[in-house]
């Protein structure tokens, strides 16, 4: 593989006006397709085969023309203090605005507040129920206006008018901080770098990669109903390892220029060697992203596999369009040691040129820390463990949900709508439950419809039961449950089990079938789906990536060591995602006002995309310990000489990754908050706990026996010449792996 990228990133040096354009010419093609693709399609939490996605597709065939999947809106009033909604000035006002809903082109029905008994027992509050023939996303501007005018014409008639529902759902919005994560970003790269150009080629690439993915994500995002979330995840992604690639390419690039490689070798070195750990790396993030098909969720599925595209992307950029502009950058890119005008000339090593040993270089960070693990492994894997363990704890307190409007922010209408609701119905009319009662195999359907309904009002936790209401047919009906709890409680949860246990009975003695549907039933089913799905997706995405390293380390025990290292870092990060965002710590600096349970899809979501990122530097920063231990090394002494070259970079890359991934905490999206603050402290504790203190005190530890394989496993295993000792040999024997070498001057 070295050799077949040595040659590439030459070529890719050589005809960098070609490389460029096909690059440019890509982007270009994606963004006219952005600009001319409708609108993307709401995120659906649909799950096929379970009881509440069945009830759903039931009521689409029993009651044909109701736009079961149709935005919904609720504009709830409240009377003045003293009043009463049910005062003739207040009931002339609402029912002038119901008349005013009614208008609407895209209006499927409206509920009137006095006829549908929709006022509550003080008499204070009221709401309106609207229904439209379409999706929230797919509502015209004009029908969202007139929404909100009749709303606002209420509320100048002297009542409180809040709208909640569907209806206005708006794409998500990441904020300024993502802005000011890409500058950190870019100033991170300055100081590592110590050069404008050397720092802007990474910045360059990603986004230029990034502009290609999420461009083609919203050219498809109508064909494919891919949700609203899945181009801000697959930026926040794509981003992230986009700009680590292309620092680890570069910073490679540098270093060989500092053996005294002319450019064009240099290139095709940093490619064939750094550039295979980019390979791998990659393919690491792309198992992890597209194994979440597994969990059989079409959104999660879709959401994976559009990120995935995105990192591909990002590392085939990296592997041509880096020594691309490398060969436009000539000698503007230093190598490594010397420091361009921005943060001085020059330092260490590069006064006297590579090749005078006049005054030897002092030895970096990244080597005295090394040592010191070396010296002291055992002490450093036991307090790295502990702390992780301590940072794990509040894990075990996990609750998983999915966001309503009682998780967006107060400031939004859909947030105070819920409030006036919870005040004036109870916190469970948030989240009513749709009991649907198929009786086509019953001999007496309103008996059985009968039935179902009293025996739900026989069950502990309902506030109300609606009658039922069947179907043209009269074989189908459904009924309306609201219970006295909130619908992310484990009391609705239990509710919702309780009713299904119930209809069991029922159709042993009816014959008619019982199912749960509703926004809170299908919320309860998709955290069950997921937790199921948990530990399959785990075992599938840790044991493809473990085969796959120890083709990368041709090792047994550095794999599985890996593997325990992510899981001590995706517990830790779970503990701080409980702790802010279910427990309330240091809530307000995030931004979250309401605490709750976790969204039911993080575990699932941060084990896929957080151990894809922290084999990327397993696989940087081992590599070149290992290339070192090829070489001859010891085994201690290639843990020190893989911390001098890859410390500093490692550190910079999780740095990026860390402000990028910070930088969407400000979306007004609670999942991509969430996600956002996950990613960012798991980077932190993997990058500078697990890889950076404890793998090098585990290598310590096992000396020799890190890099033991069975020799008929070495026979077997493919050799991919992770470390580039091809290049090495064949330089070794007089001449580079291209015998046409050409001179390249710049």
């Amino acid at each position: 593989m070295a050799t077949f990228l040595y040659k590439l990133g030459r070529l890719a040096f050589r005809r960098r006006h070609f490389v460029a354009l096909i690059w440019v010419a890509l982007l270009t093609l994606a963004g006219v397709g952005a600009a001319s693709a409708p609108p993307a399609g709401t995120t659906s939490f649909s799950i096929p085969g379970t009881e509440a996605q069945k009830a759903f597709d039931l009521l689409e065939q029993r009651f044909p023309g109701q736009s079961a999947d149709g935005a919904t809106a609720r504009v709830v009033f409240k009377a003045p203090s003293g009043e009463k909604m049910t005062d003739a000035g207040n009931k002339a006002t609402v029912e002038k605005t119901v008349d005013e809903l009614k208008d609407g082109s895209e209006v499927a029905s409206v509920a009137d507040p006095y006829t549908g008994k929709a006022v509550s027992k003080d008499g204070t509050i009221a709401y309106a129920s609207v229904r439209y023939d379409v999706s929230g996303m797919e509502l015209e501007e004009s029908t969202k206006h007139a929404l909100e005018d009749a709303a606002e014409q209420a509320r100048d008639a002297g009542l409180t008018v809040e709208v909640g529902g569907d209806a206005l759902q708006a794409v998500p919005e990441t904020g300024a901080t993502e802005i000011i994560g890409i500058a950190v970003a870019a100033v991170v790269l300055v100081i590592t770098f110590g050069s404008l150009v050397a720092a802007g080629l990474p910045l360059l690439t990603a986004l230029i990669g990034v502009g290609i993915g999420v461009s083609s994500i919203t050219a498809l995002a109508s064909a494919l109903e891919l949700g609203s979330t899945t181009s801000i995840l697959a930026m926040m992604i794509g981003l992230a390892v986009g700009i680590d690639y292309a620092l680890f390419i570069v910073s490679r690039y540098r270093a060989e220029l500092a053996e005294g490689r002319e450019r064009e070798d240099a290139a095709g070195r940093a490619v064939g060697t750094a550039g295979s750990a980019v390979v791998f790396a990659g393919l690491t993030v792309v198992i992890a992203l597209v194994g979440l098909a597994v969990v059989n969720i079409p959104m999660l599925t879709k959401m994976g596999v559009a990120a995935a595209g995105t990192v591909a992307i990002a590392v085939l950029i990296a592997l041509t369009m880096i020594p691309a502009l490398l060969g436009y950058a000539g000698r503007r890119v230093k190598p490594a040691g010397a420091k361009g005008r921005l943060l001085g000339r020059r330092r260490g090593a590069e006064k006297t040129g590579p090749k005078n040993e006049a005054e030897p270089a002092k030895a970096n960070l990244g080597t005295r820390w090394a040592s010191f693990v070396v010296r002291r492994p055992l002490a450093v894997l036991l307090l790295g463990v502990i702390g992780l363990g301590a940072a794990a704890i509040p894990a075990s307190d996990l609750e998983l949900g999915l966001p309503d409007d009682g998780s967006q922010p107060t400031s939004t209408t859909q947030r105070r709508a819920y409030d006036l609701l919870s005040e004036g119905f109870g916190p469970g009319f948030n989240g009513p439950l749709m009991v649907v009662v198929d009786a086509k195999g019953s001999d007496a359907p309103k008996d059985a419809f009968t039935q179902v309904s009293d025996e739900i009002k026989g069950l502990d936790g309902v506030v109300a039961v609606t009658p039922p209401a069947p179907n043209k047919g009269g074989d189908t009906a459904t009924i309306s449950v609201i219970p006295d709890s909130k619908p992310s409680s484990v009391q609705t949860e239990d509710l919702v089990h309780a009713i299904r246990d119930a209809g069991g009975d029922i159709k042993a003695d009816t014959g008619a079938q019982t199912l749960v549907t509703g926004s809170t039933a299908m919320n309860i089913d998709v955290s069950e789906k997921l937790n199921d799905a948990l530990l399959p997706y785990l075992v599938l995405v840790v044991g493809l990536a473990f085969l796959l390293l120890i083709v990368v380390f041709r090792s047994i025990l550095v794999p599985l060591k890996a593997a325990l290292g992510f899981l001590l870092s995706v517990m830790a990060a779970l503990g701080a995602v409980v702790a802010v965002f279910q427990w309330g710590w240091l809530s307000g600096l995030m931004g979250v006002e309401e605490t709750g349970p976790v969204m039911s899809m993080m575990p699932i979501f941060m084990v896929g995309v957080v151990f894809g990122l922290a084999m990327d530097y397993e696989v940087f920063l081992v590599t070149r310990m290992r290339e070192a231990y090829v070489h001859g090394e010891k085994p201690s002494q290639a843990v020190v000489t893989g911390f001098k070259h890859g410390a500093r970079v490692v550190t910079a890359a999780a740095v990026i990754m860390m402000a990028v991934f910070a930088g969407f905490i400000g979306s007004s999206e609670s999942m991509v908050k969430m996600i956002g603050f996950g990613l960012a402290i798991a980077v932190f504790f993997d990058a500078f706990v697990v890889r950076m203190a404890l793998v090098p005190a585990v290598l310590a530890l096992l000396g020799k026996k890190a890099w033991w394989l069975p020799k008929w496993l070495d026979r077997a295993l493919p050799n991919v010449d992770v470390e580039g000792e091809g290049l090495r040999t064949a330089d070794e024997r007089g001449s580079g792996p291209d015998e046409d070498r050409e001179l390249v001057r710049t």
